[in-house]
């Protein structure tokens, strides 16, 4: 097959995936060899891709096609998340549109509209993947809420609660007004946000020209007051012991309370105590059993508790309020301040703290293996900067608020009975037993439902057991086989949310380890360092990106900026880099499979002997550079050094020497060892980037039906000559440093220069040197020419004859300019170095600085007076 002149993506790519996709590449199945398992972190039904999928789908491509290469059995498990929140809300949205609201249509007439949107949407980002090259067993897709993984999360939740780790309760909880949905403290994003610090007078109850001021950033809250607390240490407030003060606006008298959580040095020293709202504050009140009150309805407006207020939203409550408060007289003074306020990390809408009834999961026995396992590094993060945060959150774990007021998830599997208990059953049949053996009477019709459904992430919390198995099962040869999984590719953002949940779950329910290592991608920025989104108009579409630069180009772009555990900044030329990358791998196999049609049966010159065993070398360093960097999960040094082991080594170094002179045919060993480097480095290369190395491996030599690059075996690291490397670098340089001299002189390469060695410079790379430098000979006679440029390599001097090139007299009066300078330049620093006064009173970095210029300058002389010397003929 006759290539192109220039590598065409869209030529390649589709064609490529389709052949993996029907040869059935991607699909694992347990047999005798070792199982290498990732599961895909599972992205929301309602998503599409963007910047952070494709690198962290990038990496956990190259990851699974490495350990095909190294003879694992690799199985990347595919998947999507039903996201509860979002989904919900795409759907709210959609029904809005068509004037229909959520609450007119029952709960089975909505979830059709939810499957509806789910069938539509839910595999959109999926089929995006692959125009990634995503290597994924794509006849394991899963979804969080198919039939295996809805049964194992009910069953698990059953198995909680007969433990006594799930309980429901009344507790302040993280309220989203937006979703109308109760969240865990791990879903809220705390944001600075320019505010103000109202200070309002609590006049004493019965004494009219006495009061307190009491400071508070949400004013809007004070009809849920119950209490003012002071410091019992406080001695400026020992007067209010056992008085009341009066809510101002609302004329509720409050009990004043003393409790030392009160900061006496924080704002006024007097605390408005709101037990429904505040978390700190209920346990306040439960301390002192206050009266809690809920002012808010569960969209933000006030509730009939607001008086004047009912029905306002919460922010307009604010400003009129303030308004209200200074009319009345009733506000000292108002200042400008900046605090962290908690927003919904799926709405972004500022959470409201608020009472309500909610299911609980106990975690401090399920965190103390999960926090054990990451500290004695059974589990790995990479980078292990993280297990300090990890370590933080796990010693500091709160109960996990598990309910949500949504209909689109996993339903709760309680069922309340007639006189307000409840039993908790995996199906309606399991649940009337048990409501029978309460009260033999009860029929069906008399359970009703929970209507709460399960926080999304308590079914992707069971993602790596899940994908192979019922979460409860034993004995399952799959689970077996795949299960603890291998690596974990996610980002540091869900460290909690899912990463930590995951290994709580896989030792309560498997008793082993999720994964054997966690590797933390950094956040993709735009080169300026801002984070990417839609708002700023900074995220490119990555398709589109696909579209211009190939795949193969973007991966590159992508990962060879993209250090583990550190923000990514992006920069689209770097996928420019990736794509003028693949066009000189293209003609560097255009140029070697070309050879094979002329190679002739003649001996292999020394040159290209010297130059295969040097490349042997190079590639047996660079599989061991690369074992240690994946070991290390340095997987952007890792590509840098396929990189230039293709550019500058292979490319520029290998081809150049073994290349025949114009008109030659090269020898067959010589071809023959080309086209074998040439399969190994597209083996090197192939994780990286799948579709191009596939196209040329296939076109390097007959296949068969089937085979693959995928599955062809990269060579194992092996023992290399360090020293004959060393040496071959050296002569590198020799090269460098002629050509620089012919290029300094405007010397047609076609000119041969001479080069003049210290005798005791070995010859075993002559034939590299005069080949590669465009060398008549090398003399080691010890004798140099006049006017000959010197220079030294290592240890030895060489010397190059310019004299036919270049005006004597117009060097020498050069280097005597030169001379002069440095000449000066040294004597006023040995008069600095000379000065007792300064040397004495002086810095050690300064006075070392001093000596290294002293030092430079009279290396630069003597080098400078060689020079004169050697043009003089002195």
């Amino acid at each position: 097959m006759e290539l192109a002149t220039k590598y065409s993506p869209e030529a390649v790519e589709n064609r490529w995936y389709e052949y993996w996709m029907q040869h059935k590449l991607f699909h694992s199945t347990p047999d005798h060899r070792p199982a290498y398992t990732v599961v895909i972190p599972p992205p929301n039904v309602t998503g599409v891709l963007h910047m952070g999928h494709m690198l962290n789908n990038s990496i956990q491509d190259i990851l699974v096609r490495r350990a095909r290469q190294r003879g694992f059995n690799a199985c990347w498990v595919p998947g999507t998340d039903h996201a509860s929140i979002a989904t919900e809300a795409k759907v709210v949205g959609r029904l809005a549109a068509q004037g229909i609201q959520k609450h007119d249509l029952t709960r089975e007439a909505f979830l059709e509209h939810a499957w509806d949107w789910t069938r539509e949407h839910g595999g959109i980002i999926l089929e995006q993947l692959k125009r990634l090259g995503a290597s994924c067993d794509w006849e394991r897709t899963a979804f969080t809420m198919d039939d295996e993984r809805s049964q194992s999360v009910i069953d698990v939740f059953v198995d909680l609660y007969r433990k006594g780790l799930i309980y429901r309760g009344v507790r302040v909880v993280n309220w989203d007004p937006k979703a109308q949905t109760a969240l865990s403290d791990e879903e809220v994003i705390y944001q600075e946000q320019q505010g103000k610090l109202y200070y309002l007078r609590y006049f004493v109850e019965g004494e009219a020209d006495k009061y307190v001021v009491v400071a508070t950033t949400r004013p809007e809250t004070i009809m849920g007051d119950t209490a003012v607390c002071i410091n019992p240490n406080d001695e400026r407030y020992h007067f209010l012991r056992g008085k009341k003060l009066i809510v101002p606006i609302v004329g509720r008298a409050v009990p004043v309370i003393e409790d030392e959580y009160v900061d006496i040095e924080f704002g006024t020293g007097c605390l408005k105590v709101t037990p429904a709202h505040d978390v700190n504050d209920y346990m306040l009140g439960e301390k002192h059993q206050l009266q809690t009150i809920d002012i808010f309805h569960d969209d933000g407006t006030l509730n009939e508790h607001g008086g004047a207020y009912a029905g306002m939203d919460r922010f307009d409550v604010r400003k009129k309020i303030e308004a209200d408060l200074i009319a009345a007289g009733l506000m000292e003074k108002v200042e400008d301040y900046t605090n962290k306020v908690g927003h919904s990390e799926r709405t972004f809408v500022p959470i409201e703290p608020k009472l309500s009834m909610q299911w609980f999961l106990k975690m401090e026995g399920l965190a103390k293996p999960a926090l054990d396992a990451v500290m004695n590094d059974e589990i790995r993060l990479h980078p292990a900067k993280f297990k300090n945060t990890y370590r933080h959150w796990m010693e500091n774990i709160k109960d996990w608020c598990i309910s949500r007021q949504l209909w689109w998830g996993h339903r709760i599997p309680a069922y309340y009975l007639p006189d307000g208990s409840f039993v908790v059953a995996a199906s309606d049949e399991e649940a009337l037993r048990l409501a029978q053996e309460k009260n033999a009477d009860l029929t069906a019709a008399d359970l009703r439902r929970e209507s709460d459904c399960l926080d999304t992430w308590f079914s992707s919390w069971l993602w790596p057991i899940t994908v192979f198995a019922p979460a409860l099962s034993e004995g399952n040869k799959e689970l077996e086989y795949y299960y603890p999984t291998s690596d974990l590719v996610t980002g540091p953002d869900i460290l909690f949310f899912w990463v930590a949940r995951m290994i709580m779950a896989g030792y309560e329910f498997q008793g082993k380890k999720p994964f054997e290592n966690v590797y933390l991608t950094g956040i993709v920025r735009d080169n300026q360092g801002r984070k990417m989104s839609k708002t700023l108009g900074n995220s490119p579409d990555p398709l589109l990106l696909i579209d211009k630069y190939g795949a193969d180009g973007v991966r590159m772009g992508l990962i060879m900026s993209a250090p583990a555990g550190n923000d990514i900044l992006f920069d689209e030329s770097l996928c420019e880099q990736g794509r003028n990358f693949c066009n000189k791998i293209w003609n560097a196999f255009r140029l070697v499979k070309g050879w094979t049609g002329e190679a002739a049966a003649t001996p292999q010159p020394e040159a290209s002997r010297l130059a295969s065993y040097w490349m042997r070398q190079v590639l047996s360093k660079a599989a061991t550079e690369l074992d240690d960097l994946f070991a290390k999960y340095r997987i952007s040094e890792a590509l840098t050094l396929v990189y230039k082991l293709i550019r500058d080594d292979f490319s520029s170094s290998y081809l150049e020497l073994i290349k025949p002179a114009y008109g030659s045919p090269i020898d067959e060993t010589t071809c023959r060892e080309a086209l074998d480097f040439f399969d190994e480095i597209l083996r090197i290369l192939h994780p990286f980037m799948p579709f191009i190395t596939e196209e040329l491996w296939q076109n390097l030599a007959e296949r068969a039906d089937g085979e693959s690059i995928m599955n062809a075996q990269q060579r194992p690291a092996e023992a290399y000559d360090e020293a004959f490397l060393a040496r071959f670098a050296a002569a590198q340089e020799i090269i460098t440093t002629v050509r620089s001299l012919r290029t300094s002189k405007n010397l047609s390469p076609r000119e041969a220069l001479g080069l003049e060695a210290s005798p005791s410079y070995p010859t075993e790379l002559d034939e590299v040197l005069i080949k590669m430098a465009g060398l008549s000979a090398i003399d080691r006679s010890g004798v140099r020419s006049e006017g000959a440029v010197t220079f030294v390599i290592g240890t030895d001097e060489f010397a190059v004859p310019m004299a036919a090139y270049i005006d004597v007299e117009e060097e020498l009066k050069k280097l005597r300019a030169d001379l002069e300078y440095q000449q000066k330049f040294l004597a006023g620093v040995e008069k600095k170095l000379s000065n007792e006064s300064f040397v004495s009173k002086a810095p050690e970095a300064v006075i070392s600085l001093e000596r290294k210029k002293k030092a430079d300058a009279e290396s630069r002389i003597a080098t400078i007076e060689q020079s004169i010397r050697q043009l003089s003929g002195n």
